[in-house]
């Protein structure tokens, strides 16, 4: 079938050149099952009319799209890991497969995850276990619903291979993964080219990210416009950082070569929500010191765009870098309680007041370890979901004394403007989570015996939250 008169491509990636990727091509795999496609994303770029048997030649033997790249592009970068620097990453395990331009005329990218090996695979095998591809369908799906700004799953296909890994049950089955986001340029992108002592290059990937993908902070002085760069970076950033904070989702691994420049989340291998509030709460089991713990990855992103920062010393001087580095700390805060109100479904009054019912409502959840996600689940809306609250399973943690500040702080909030509350999703008694033992209780019937009916139960039930709570935009 044609594809949608809503398709757009691009190769803009391309023009950076060979010193920001290896032309490389994907595995052939002895199997194509179809087993996850993102319809809405796909309407979103112009591919909803593809049959499956397109999609899979597309997405699963990566037969190039019309008028983008004729090669797949496995993209360079180093990073710091857990703090220590390595200069041997890259696109180890995928690709930049294509770009397309969305209804709202923003590039994004086509990329894979599990495609084969490339030139930065080092010893590993450059698959994906169909868990791990499991697991980002669940993590992007709940974080859109939970209006947090990341990269979509777009398909995921099963291929037949038996693949032996050590943090789960092996042999364990493979897939090959595709991923819709907003630019792959990370960090670690602009850390390869300093590393490499190559100003030029950097001050190309700087006009590069700037001219595609924020035109409005174009300075036509090379040091103005890294120092308005660095600002709008250490921005969105802390946007995305705020946002998984309001939800209780701990990304895990938030190494530089893991944060885009554009601010959009992606990327999740040890991803967790919290049961209950608790800062020291950790998604890895490898993360032994509680460096990305939930409560210290604001300090970890703003240890992150730091490092951006340093990338760009040969182009602006350090007490202006410094300067736009100040941006990130007051964005976090006021991104942080924005977000929060708009979890809790209720109209914003102000910075005074919606940062009382902040404070009221994360003493009380620290307090009380009511758990996360029912609280807000319960209280979308504010007060007028008091009934409903009421018979609710966390219905005696709202008796107790912490919640009589949450409580009055509700009082001077009504609910936000096109907020349904007799939508279905309000009729559930629980709320609709994304605990561990959700997600391996989802994946042991495809394990067991190929029974997928409880992932699609739990992605309808994801889709209504998502439609009930309107975070998306």
């Amino acid at each position: 079938m044609p594809v949608s008169p809503q398709y757009r491509a691009s190769a803009s990636h391309a023009a950076l050149g060979q010193d920001f990727y290896d032309v490389v091509a994907a595995a052939e795999f002895p199997d194509h099952i179809l087993r996850y496609r993102n319809r809405r994303a796909a309407k979103s770029v112009g591919l909803d009319t593809l049959t499956d048997e397109e999609w899979i030649a597309h997405f699963g033997r990566f037969q190039p799209l019309a008028d983008t790249f004729a090669k797949p592009l496995a993209l360079r970068y180093h990073g710091h890991q857990f703090r220590v620097y390595n200069h041997e990453l890259g696109d180890g395990r995928g690709f930049l497969f294509a770009q397309l331009y969305d209804e709202k005329g923003r590039l994004l990218d086509l990329a894979t995850k599990g495609s084969g090996k490339t030139p930065w695979s080092r010893t590993a095998d450059g698959r994906l276990t169909l868990k791990g591809g499991v697991r980002e369908v669940l993590a992007t799906s709940m974080l859109e619903a939970l209006g947090v700004d990341t990269s979509k799953t777009f398909s995921l296909i099963e291929t037949g291979e038996a693949l032996v890994r050590g943090d789960e049950p092996s042999p364990t089955r493979s897939s090959v993964m595709v991923r819709l986001s907003h630019s792959h340029i990370r960090i670690g992108s602009f850390q390869r080219q300093a590393f490499l002592r190559s100003p030029e290059n950097i001050l190309k990937l700087l006009d590069y990210t700037i001219k595609t993908y924020m035109p409005d902070v174009w300075r036509d002085d090379p040091a103005s416009r890294a120092v308005a760069f660095l600002e709008e970076v250490c921005r969105r950033v802390a946007r995305v950082g705020a946002q998984w904070m309001a939800a209780g989702f701990v990304h895990g691994v938030l190494n530089t070569d893991n944060i885009n420049v554009t601010g959009e989340s992606f990327d999740y291998g040890p991803w967790r929500f919290l049961p209950v509030l608790e800062p020291g709460f950790t998604a890895a089991y490898f993360d032994e010191s509680g460096l990305y713990a939930y409560g210290r990855q604001p300090d970890a992103l703003f240890w992150n765009v730091t490092r951006l920062a340093e990338c760009l010393l040969g182009i602006a001087d350090q007490p202006n870098l410094e300067k736009a580095l100040g941006v990130f700390e007051p964005a976090i805060r006021r991104e942080f309680t924005d977000a929060m109100v708009k979890r809790l479904g209720v109209q914003s009054r102000g910075a005074v007041l919606d940062n009382e019912l902040v404070r009221a409502l994360w003493i009380f959840l620290a307090e009380t370890k009511a758990p996360f996600e029912q609280t807000f689940f319960d209280w979308f809306g504010g007060l007028a979901s008091s009934e409903r609250a009421a018979r609710s399973p966390s219905k005696d943690f709202y008796a107790m004394e912490p919640f009589v500040a949450v409580r009055a702080a509700l009082q001077d909030f009504a609910p936000r403007e096109g907020v349904d509350l007799a939508h279905p999703f309000f009729s559930r008694r629980d709320a609709c989570s994304m605990l561990i033992e959700e997600v391996e209780a989802i994946w042991k019937p495809i394990a067991e015996s190929d029974d997928w009916s409880v992932l699609h139960a739990k992605l309808d039930a994801i889709d209504q939250m998502r439609e009930a709570y309107a975070l998306t935009t």
